[in-house]
């Protein structure tokens, strides 16, 4: 059907030049009791060529247009553009043509003859093509619609299975929790902190936090991070007691201290500052690197930091700043948000 339907559209000018010729030369051979295409044949046929070339030239120009520009709102306007269009170029034409001894017309009659045929005929195609663009715009904007609304379906579907497989993980830490024998401090403590990892991931954030909650989040991060190092770990952390009530988005600086913890080495230190200042919400950490390590470091800070540069760009745009650096045994974040408190 689409194949036929080009096929339609490439002979279009070819069947519309043709005829328009023809209705010129009915008009003016019958009116004149002249037998029909009276004349020069070669001039009639230079004539039918120049007349299916001014169509594939227009259709393409118009189809062009209407695809680029919204048809106006106003009809009656955009047709007295393309009246005006239509005489000033076939003007143009005629003119050439008959430079070049192409097109012959003697009097006045002979040329107002000329354009009473093409024009209305021209205006007539432009109508044909401005019609089969607009339904083809049409269609493709139902298309996209579809196709938006399948993809819509999906995300949600993603959103529901990721949303399960960590309620599930939730329940499941709650009841090895109860399972684990009261002396093992430690494993309880750890199932703890994971529970409430996870519990504000799955029912306390919304689309956004105020800060103090955020900041909780962290140190339970944190603790736990701890729980997998070694005690010769030296971790400084300062949270400003001044952020309260500040919004931001959820889970910004985890994906930072993940890496900090994932990747400290050499001196095995880290340092972790989040401070208001002027307005803003200043975050450093930096973690030290083994020496050997310090040229690839960069290469492996993993796909969560790429993540976030890329949620910061959405969530964020021209309202925050980030500075990653990495120097020959330290790796160092900086990033600033814009925030405002909470009503």
């Amino acid at each position: 059907m689409k194949n036929k339907r080009n096929i339609i559209s490439w002979l279009l000018p070819l069947f519309w030049g043709i005829m328009m010729f023809n209705i010129l030369r009915a008009i003016t051979d019958l009116t004149r009791r002249d037998a029909f295409w009276h004349g020069d044949m070669t001039l009639h046929i230079i004539s039918v060529i120049c007349s299916v070339l001014f169509c594939y030239i227009m259709d393409f120009y118009w189809r062009y247009k209407l695809n680029k520009t919204t048809p106006n709102t106003s009809v009656t306007k955009e047709y007295v553009g393309v009246l005006l269009e239509l005489f000033i170029l076939f003007n143009i034409v005629l003119y050439i043509g008959r430079v070049f001894h192409i097109f012959f017309y003697d009097t006045l009659a002979d040329y107002i003859l000329i354009i009473t045929s093409y024009i209305p005929c021209l205006l007539l195609y432009y109508t044909l093509i401005r019609n089969d663009t607009v339904s083809r715009n049409y269609q493709q904007k139902i298309l996209q619609l579809e196709k938006l609304k399948t993809e819509k379906f999906e995300t949600e579907l993603k959103y529901l299975k990721s949303q399960y497989h960590p309620h599930f993980l939730f329940n499941a830490l709650n009841t090895i929790y109860f399972q684990v024998d009261e002396k093992n401090e430690t494993a309880k403590y750890s199932l703890e902190l994971l529970a409430n990892l996870l519990r504000y991931q799955l029912y306390d954030i919304q689309k956004e936090v105020i800060i103090s909650q955020e900041i909780e989040f962290l140190k339970s991060y944190i603790a736990f991070q701890q729980l997998r190092k070694s005690e010769r770990l030296l971790l400084d952390v300062y949270f400003d007691p001044d952020l309260k009530e500040q919004k931001i988005h959820p889970l910004l600086f985890q994906p930072f201290i993940e890496n900090a913890f994932k990747y400290v080495g050499g001196d095995y230190r880290i340092t972790l500052e989040l401070k208001l200042n002027d307005g803003q919400i200043h975050f450093h950490i930096e973690n030290s690197i083994p020496e050997n390590r310090s040229s690839d470091s960069g290469k492996n800070k993993g796909i969560g930091i790429e993540n976030i540069q890329r949620k910061l760009e959405i969530l964020y745009p021209d309202q925050h700043s980030l500075k990653i650096e990495n120097t020959e045994n330290l790796f160092t974040v900086d990033l600033i948000l814009d925030s405002h408190s909470s009503p």
